[in-house]
C-alpha cells in the first residue's frame, strides 16, 4: 500500500508501555513520524527509533508550546497528531488512507473511545470528537494552558469514520491520582474565577455524577460506567474545593492558615 503524504506527530515522556503499540497501528500509513521528547529514562527513544521516527529530545515547555514543537518539525502535506496512549483503529486507519486520496476538508474530527476497567466504554465519554488530522497549510496549532486543543485557520472540518481508541488510565489508583493532580491544577491557574459557592462545592459535582451516569447514559457501561461517574462527581468537587482553598489561603495569609502562633 502507497503511504499518504501524512506525518504522524507525538510528544512523549517514559511512555514505553504504550508506545510500541500506537506506532504499531500507523507505521503502513505514515510517511514520517515525528517524536518530541521531554528527556525520557525508560525505552521510549529506543522504541520510537525502531519505528523510524525522528525524535527530538527538548525541556519540557508546557502541552501546547510541546505539541506545536512537534508540528513545526513535520514536512508532509498532512500532519495526524496522536497521544502516545492512543491507537489507530483498522477502520480509521483505512477512513485517512481513503480521505486522503481526495480530501474535502482541511481537517477531520476523529471520535476517541477509552479503554476503562477491561472493556472500551460504548457511552461514558462518548462521543468525544477532536480535531487530529489536519493540512500543513491550514496553519495548525495547539492553544490553551491544561485543556489544550488543536485550532485550524480553516472552516472545512469532516469527521471521519472510526475510533481513536485510547488507553488512558492504568488502573483506578492512576486514575484517582491524576485527577487530584489535574484539578489542582486547573485551581491554581484559574485565579480570575470569584470565589466558589455552596452550589459549586455541593450542586456542580451532584449534577456531573447525574449527567454522567443518566443523560450521558454511563449506566449502560455496567460497573464501569458507574465508577467513571463517581470520578466525574470527585473530579468536579477537587476543582472547586482546590479554587476554594487557594484564594482562602491567599485571603488568610500563609501564617494564619497554617495556625503558627505568633506570639512573643
Amino acid at each position: 500500500m502507497r503511504k499518504p503524504p501524512l506525518s504522524v506527530a507525538l510528544i512523549t515522556f517514559n511512555e514505553e508501555d504504550v508506545l510500541g503499540k500506537t506506532l504499531e497501528a500507523i507505521k503502513d500509513i505514515a510517511e514520517e513520524i515525528v517524536v518530541v521528547d521531554s528527556h525520557s529514562t525508560d525505552r521510549t527513544v529506543e522504541i520510537a527509533k525502531s519505528y523510524g521516527a525522528k525524535v527530538y529530545v527538548e525541556d519540557w515547555k508546557g502541552y501546547a508550546q510541546q505539541k506545536n514543537s512537534a508540528l513545526e518539525k513535520c514536512t508532509q502535506e498532512w500532519i495526524l497528531f496522536l497521544d502516545a496512549d492512543e491507537v489507530v483503529s483498522e477502520e480509521l486507519k483505512e477512513s485517512i488512507v481513503k480521505e486522503l486520496q481526495a480530501p474535502k476538508a482541511d481537517g477531520y474530527m476523529i471520535n476517541r473511545r477509552t479503554y476503562y476497567m477491561g472493556k472500551f466504554l460504548k457511552h461514558t465519554w462518548q462521543p468525544e470528537w477532536r480535531l487530529r488530522l489536519v493540512k500543513r497549510t491550514a496553519e495548525p496549532k495547539w492553544v490553551g494552558n491544561i485543556h489544550e486543543r488543536l485550532e485550524i485557520k480553516s472552516r472545512r472540518v469532516a469527521k471521519l469514520k472510526g475510533d481513536l481508541y485510547h488507553f488512558s488510565y492504568k488502573s483506578l489508583f492512576d486514575h484517582a491520582y491524576r485527577t487530584v493532580k489535574l484539578t489542582h491544577e486547573i485551581a491554581a491557574n484559574t485565579e480570575h474565577l470569584k470565589d466558589p459557592s455552596f452550589f459549586d462545592l455541593f450542586f456542580r459535582p451532584i449534577w456531573a455524577f447525574v449527567r454522567t451516569l443518566l443523560l450521558k447514559k454511563g449506566f449502560m457501561d455496567g460497573y464501569a460506567g458507574l465508577i467513571v461517574s463517581f470520578m466525574t462527581m470527585f473530579y468536579t468537587f477537587l476543582k472547586y474545593a482546590f479554587l476554594y482553598e487557594i484564594k482562602l489561603k491567599r485571603k488568610l495569609g500563609s501564617k494564619v492558615w497554617r495556625n503558627e502562633d505568633t506570639r512573643s
